[in-house]
Parts: structure tokens; C-alpha cells; sequence
């Protein structure tokens, strides 16, 4: 959850996000290096009148700006695309679970059971108790057992939505009429606060996510009782 004037991001639940804030950090160190040393460079250009011909006309400095930004761009791009991949693997999910965006509501099945399925809603702020989170909370969260990938199909029935867990890592497009698939794994109990990301609507902010993981016994409790009110 995130903090009253937070500037960075949630901390990482699941190792894809751990990975997404280490090359956050990586890229950041980078640019941050890069503005210092324009800086400097324009700084010393204002601020002195001497001149050098050898720099001013150097086939060596020309070789070192062209070659210098290339292999700057390469250290970027190869952890990018290793992320890249890494998002895109799914092997041997443990439950898949289809979501399913509609005007103004999301609605789960875990395909994985014969007919578990629920819709979730937004608690209307008249109704929330002491310690819940205004425009957050939902009558029914998606509970996950923790430490196991999950799969999600994501699609929608009317409009463009949008299923996105920050803690989690998860942003996946929900259009209507496609099948969106994307995986991961939640690395230790707790409850993850999410939102649609796609304006979908006069009612799009009213439509959050709330993935709750807990250990693999209390989720066959979970999905046991829910089975038993279908």
C-alpha cells in the first residue's frame, strides 16, 4: 500500500516487481550520471573563455561520443528485455484465475473448480469499518495461496479495462472479445490494493483490486466455504 506523499514505488511483492524496481534503480543511476555530466560540460562552456582546437576538431572525441552512448544504451536495453521475457514466462502454474472487467465491477473464476466464481464490488464509503480504505476495499477480494504461480486471463465484456496490482507487478489490458494472459507469483502474505488503469468510464476510479495471499491452507479453507455458498 502505498504512503501519503510517497514519490517511489510500492515495495515488491512478487520477484518480477523486485527485478522491475532493481532496474528502475539501475536506469535511474544512469540518467542521473549522464544530466551531471551535461551539466558540468555546459557549466564549463558558460563559465570559461578558453578554447581547445584539439577538442574543438578531434576525429578521437567524435569516436568516444558515438561509441559511449551506444554501449550506454546497450547496458539498458539487455536488462529490459531480460525483465521482458521473464513476465511473459508461465511454466506450471498452480491455479489459474479469469478476470473479467465490466461497468464498474470485476468478476473472478478460478477455472480450476467447477463453479467458483464471484463478482467484486467497491464498498461504498457509507459502509467501510474502522481501518479500510476508502475506494479500495471490495466485498469480495481474490484470494491467491502465496508462493505459487498463479495465471490470470484477462478480458473484458463492454469497454477497455485495465487489471493492475502495483505490488504485484500486474498490468494487463482487458479488451473485450481477447484473452490477455499474464502470471505471478506473491512472495509473502498480505493484502495488495489495486485499481482499473484503463478509462473505462464516468466510473472508472470505483472499480479496484484487492488481492489478498495467504498461506495454501487457509486458501483451501477459503475456496472450500466459497464452494459451499455456490
Amino acid at each position: 500500500m502505498a504512503h501519503p506523499s510517497q514519490l517511489g514505488f510500492q515495495d515488491a511483492a512478487s520477484p518480477v516487481m523486485e527485478e522491475l524496481l532493481h532496474f528502475h534503480d539501475h536506469a535511474l543511476m544512469i540518467v542521473f550520471l549522464i544530466s551531471t555530466l551535461v551539466l558540468y560540460i555546459i557549466v564549463a562552456m558558460v563559465s570559461t573563455k578558453l578554447t581547445n582546437k584539439h577538442i574543438l576538431d578531434s576525429q578521437e572525441v567524435e569516436i568516444v561520443w558515438t561509441i559511449l552512448p551506444a554501449v550506454i544504451l546497450i547496458m539498458i536495453a539487455l536488462p529490459s528485455l531480460r525483465i521482458l521475457y521473464l513476465m511473459d514466462e508461465i511454466n506450471d502454474p498452480h491455479l489459474t484465475i479469469k478476470a473479467m472487467g465490466h461497468q464498474w465491477y470485476w468478476s473472478y473464476e478460478l477455472t480450476d473448480y467447477e463453479d467458483l466464481n464471484f463478482d467484486s464490488y467497491m464498498i461504498p464509503t457509507s459502509d467501510l469499518t474502522p481501518g479500510q480504505f476508502r475506494l479500495l476495499e471490495t466485498d469480495h477480494r481474490m484470494v491467491v495461496p502465496m508462493e505459487s504461480p498463479i495465471r490470470m486471463l484477462i478480458s473484458a465484456e463492454d469497454v477497455l479495462h485495465s487489471w493492475a496490482v502495483p505490488s504485484l507487478g500486474m498490468k494487463m489490458d482487458a479488451v473485450p472479445g481477447r484473452l490477455n494472459q499474464t502470471t505471478f507469483i506473491a512472495s509473502r502474505p498480505g493484502v495488495y490494493y489495486g485499481q482499473c488503469s484503463e478509462i473505462c468510464g464516468a466510473n472508472h476510479s470505483f472499480m479496484p483490486i484487492v488481492v489478498e495471499a495467504v498461506p495454501l491452507q487457509h486458501f483451501e479453507n477459503w475456496s472450500s466455504l466459497m464452494l459451499e455458498e455456490a
